[in-house]
């Protein structure tokens, strides 16, 4: 089973707990929100270190290096592609205007023999917990739930 690793940005802003996002990039993402954004993440290697990848992936995905430690392990999930997801949640800031992105070729328009390159994430957005429960595919949705018992564990602890 492919397997990917993330990390979840959040932050403490003026609508309280803030959580940053990413719009999907290419063709088929484009013009749709609901479901259709992302934590940043990307694909392990076999014998990788997960968040050793969700580190790297944020910054291709960002455009800015992940802040330092400590970070919270918020665990796996089986997504409905088949994949297992791997999500790790920090505090920081970043400024979600300026993020820039790797990257990906796709043929488009399909079977048009033109390859054409995307970049993988083609925004970001801070938004609270609730936003980001309708925005996100489905399958990383409960990354948000474990996010805010994590942070309600540790300020009763």
């Amino acid at each position: 089973m492919k397997t990917s690793a993330g990390i979840l940005l959040y932050r403490t802003g003026e609508i309280g707990l803030e959580v940053l996002i990413a719009h999907m990039g290419g063709p088929f993402w484009e013009g749709k929100d609901a479901r259709a954004w992302s934590i940043p993440k990307g694909e392990t290697e076999k014998g990788e270190d997960p968040l050793a990848v969700a580190r790297r992936e944020f910054e291709e995905e960002l455009g800015s290096p992940p802040p330092p430690e400590p970070y919270l392990d918020l665990g796996s999930a089986e997504q409905s592609s088949r994949k297992r997801v791997h999500i790790f949640a920090v505090e920081g800031d970043l400024d979600a205007e300026a993020t820039t992105s790797n990257t990906f070729s796709l043929e488009w328009p399909p079977r048009s023999g033109k390859l054409q390159e995307f970049p993988e994430i083609d925004h970001a957005a801070w938004v609270s917990l609730e936003v980001a429960g309708e925005k996100l595919v489905r399958g990383q949705v409960q990354f948000l739930e474990r996010l805010e018992s994590a942070l309600a564990g540790s300020a009763s602890a």
